[in-house]
């Protein structure tokens, strides 16, 4: 290995290799293809890394001279923003000393900065496959001179529908390339992607898929809880003995925003990460929970492969995942790098036959998940959780009511005006009786000003009503025609 990778190296403390870097390094080295496979958060970033920066040829080495200026020399392919983002960090801690330059491209940000680096010069390339292939069309990205191609976590780009970008991407470049696959698995369609695509290549298992694909040093625990009461427990579990920084894995975008917020109304500093928030906005958020300015990150599967942060002490699942797969993933986030980790998984009623065929293809013990609230005994012991703790910080903001003027209408219905709105009561006015018996209310002005009309003539109903009090006052029944006494 070079000096200058070995002392940007050390200054971070990484002296010790894993497993697969041991067996990858001298094999990579030597420019031969090979698929590494071994459990998540082992590693295997340094041990393709390592030799994609030691075969490239620095601007400052004299050999650069021969080569076209400024093309990339080698490609890395990961899934997502934030592994692309990972790995990008990985290479540019290691090659710190040597000169390479080092570029991450992906979606979810505007062109501009991507192809103003590329126009200048740049030697690594890390990007996602969509954003690749964009560049490349636009004829920025030239990828026919890369001497090394790395597929990382190729079983993640199998799930997400990215193998055909992936095989428009591998016939960019050129056939005499060295091709490195890392996977935690190995779909067959993975299988078949590197059997058309790879020359001879050397296999290398770490440990073996499943038997090991979860870190020993992890403790796994799987409740039975109320999605109501979830909240309550995360709150309480964030305040147990050796509690650091969590992750909380949802299954929705939506129910990510809505358990951080929730948590952020407890007290705790905690912040979402899904696809519906701006690339800035992401990472952002990753930055902050890197620097330990928030505790908590609320996260969907899209972000599982991609957060490899220091210091995460439990990992979530605030809902049954979908699969082994996606639950090796999940627990993976945990327990890094040697590291010991709690592992949490809350499983609902309905999603207890989806819990026992994950159970039974990972042969865990946890068949008959255990009833658990918030409240339980076995929580506060399993969880080292101080007694009598709850699982908010703050208390509860106050609900604010509007006075009662200011919540509706008046009693009679009219909500859309308020009592002090209503008009001025007209007392000139009379009560008379129509001829179906209902009341019907006039202002007396408006009935003198109708009853002296330009002819005399008075309204119809109007001299009915006389008709009848003249009856009345006369007794008889047939004195239509006799006027009343004159006043």
């Amino acid at each position: 290995m070079l000096p200058e990778i070995c002392d940007a190296l050390d200054r971070h403390g990484i002296t010790t290799p894993f497993a697969i870097q041991e067996m990858t390094l001298s094999v990579a080295l030597m420019g031969t293809d090979l698929i590494g496979q071994a459990r998540t958060g082992t590693g295997k970033t340094l041990a393709f890394g390592i030799p994609v920066l030691q075969r490239s040829v620095s601007p400052t080495d004299p050999a650069y001279a021969d080569m076209p200026q400024g093309k990339p020399q080698a490609l890395i392919v990961a899934p997502t923003r934030e592994l692309a983002l990972q790995v990008s960090s990985d290479l540019s801690i290691a090659s710190a000393d040597t000169g390479l330059r080092v570029l991450t491209v992906y979606g979810g940000v505007g062109y501009d900065t991507q192809l103003d680096v590329l126009e200048s010069g740049v030697d690594i390339v890390v990007g996602t496959p969509g954003r690749l292939i964009d560049l490349a069309n636009r004829r920025a990205l030239d990828l026919s001179h890369v001497h090394a191609l790395v597929l990382d976590e190729a079983d993640e780009m199998l799930d997400l529908g990215f193998l055909p970008d992936v095989e428009r991407i591998l016939r960019m470049t050129p056939e005499t390339r060295q091709t490195m696959l890392f996977s935690a698995t190995m779909p067959s369609a993975i299988v078949s992607l590197a059997r058309m695509h790879m020359r001879h290549p050397m296999n290398i298992r770490a440990e073996s898929s499943y038997d090991t694909s979860m870190v020993p040093a992890t403790a796994q625990f799987i409740y039975q809880a109320h999605d109501l009461d979830k909240p309550e427990i995360i709150g309480r579990i964030l305040q147990a003995e050796d509690a650091e920084k969590i992750i909380v894995f949802t299954r929705t975008k939506r129910q990510s925003q809505r358990v951080a917020d929730d948590l952020v109304e407890r007290g705790f500093s905690a912040s979402p990460l899904h696809g519906d928030m701006a690339q800035v906005a992401r990472e952002k958020a990753l930055t902050k929970f890197r620097e330990d300015k928030i505790r908590v990150l609320v996260a969907t599967d899209v972000a599982a492969r991609g957060i490899d942060v220091r210091g995460v002490s439990h990992v979530i699942n605030y809902t049954c995942p979908e699969d082994d797969k996606t639950y090796v993933h999940r627990i993976g986030r945990t327990g890094r790098a040697g590291a010991s980790g709690i592992a949490i998984t809350f499983v609902d009623w309905a999603d207890l036959h989806r819990w026992k065929m994950i159970n039974k293809t990972l042969d865990l013990p946890f068949d008959e998940p255990q009833e658990t609230y918030s409240t339980s005994e076995h929580l506060f012991h399993d969880q080292g959780i101080p007694p009598g703790t709850k699982g908010r910080i703050v208390d509860p903001a106050p609900v604010e009511r509007k006075p009662r003027e200011d919540r509706g209408g008046d009693r009679g219905g009219n909500r859309g005006e308020r009592s002090g709105d209503r008009p001025a009561r007209n007392r000139n006015r009379s009560r008379t009786r129509t001829r179906s018996g209902e009341a019907a209310t006039t202002d007396a002005p408006a009935a003198a000003a109708a009853a002296s009309t330009e002819g005399g003539d008075a309204p119809a109903g109007a001299s009915r009503n006389r008709n009848r009090n003249r009856r009345r006052r006369s007794g008889g029944s047939g004195g239509g025609d006799q006027a009343p006494a004159a006043e």
